[in-house]
């Protein structure tokens, strides 16, 4: 029995915990020359206030409450307590729900693939949804917490799920940017659109064309504004099991394109066959000056892992 007792607390404590790792090869220089990563997390938690967390897809900060929100693609929000230094000096879980509709009512299950996250520069909370593609502004606190607003009408060519190359490949990333607004990005090109070029939308009608990664099935996953207005574009290529999962960290300068091609430059190539201890990275936040959040979705699998990586592009 004493055994027994002791097994249920060693699952009690092993249902939330928050440790340090190092997903880096011995001579890290050599891929991500342009990042210095500052701290490594692994998360591991069972339920935040009664919600599973799992298959987290994105981030958003919002510095002046000190909340990191992340949202998981099975339709569930997650608010943290957290503070940056030199090191993630404070991360707690504070609360979750799953995400409704403006009356309340859940989403369909093809309706609640939540991918994309961001704050505006009023503080709003904005997601965006694979599968049944829609932006959305949800409710962040209160007793309407989780809840959509109301959703954003999105350009032409992204309203219709015969564009895009699957229902899963569809709003995969979200940024808000001070000049242009609400941006966002599918996984893949669009079915009419050149594989080799990927593509970021301003809700307003503008599009910027950058070069997609060279390795197969290069997809974006999340996307975030930078201090000087570019774009940090995170890039995830992964074929099969016998292939290298490859994470890439790109700066796209939106001020710099030729003949609709904007100049973009590798910062990061994370490679599992050099070495790095890398997982499914699909979520970006910018939480101070030049330094930035990377979370990992584990897929809901037990092999897999939620990692969190906090880092600084160097100048």
């Amino acid at each position: 029995m004493k055994i027994f007792y002791t097994f249920i607390i060693y699952i009690g404590i092993l249902s939330a915990t928050i440790t340090s790792i190092d997903i880096r090869p011995q001579n890290p220089k050599k891929d991500a020359a342009s990042i210095k990563i500052l701290d490594q997390k692994e998360l591991f938690f069972q339920t935040v206030n009664g919600v599973t967390f799992s298959e987290i897809s994105d981030l958003a900060y919002y510095p002046g409450k000190k909340k990191l929100f992340m949202v998981s693609d099975e339709g569930k929000l997650f608010t943290f307590k957290a503070e940056f230094g030199n090191k993630i000096k404070l991360l707690k879980a504070v609360d979750a729900v799953e995400l409704a509709k403006k009356n309340g009512k859940p989403f369909k299950p093809w309706e609640h693939d939540s991918e994309g996250l961001t704050l505006d520069g009023k503080g709003r909370l904005i997601i965006s949804f694979e599968g049944k593609a829609k932006i959305g502004y949800f409710h962040k606190n209160s007793n309407k917490y989780g809840r959509m607003i109301r959703k954003y009408k999105l350009p032409v060519k992204l309203r219709n799920s015969t564009n895009y190359r699957s229902r899963n490949k569809s709003l995969e990333a979200l940024a808000w940017h001070p000049k242009y607004g609400i941006l966002t990005a599918s996984e893949w090109p669009l079915r009419n659109m050149d594989k080799k070029y990927q593509t970021v939308y301003s809700l307003k009608g503008k599009e910027w064309h950058f070069k997609a990664g060279k390795e197969p099935k290069s997809a974006i996953t999340a996307i975030e504004v930078m201090d000087d207005g570019n774009l940090l574009i995170l890039e995830r290529a992964f074929s099969n099991v016998f292939e290298p999962l490859v994470i890439t960290l790109k700066k796209v300068y939106l001020n710099r394109c030729k003949h609709g091609i904007c100049y973009s430059k590798i910062l990061a190539k994370l490679n599992s066959h050099k070495g790095w201890s890398i997982d499914n990275f699909e979520g970006l936040a910018k939480v101070g000056k030049n330094r930035y959040l990377m979370v990992s979705d584990d897929n809901g699998n037990f092999f897999q892992k939620t990692l969190l990586i906090y880092f600084e592009i160097l100048p």
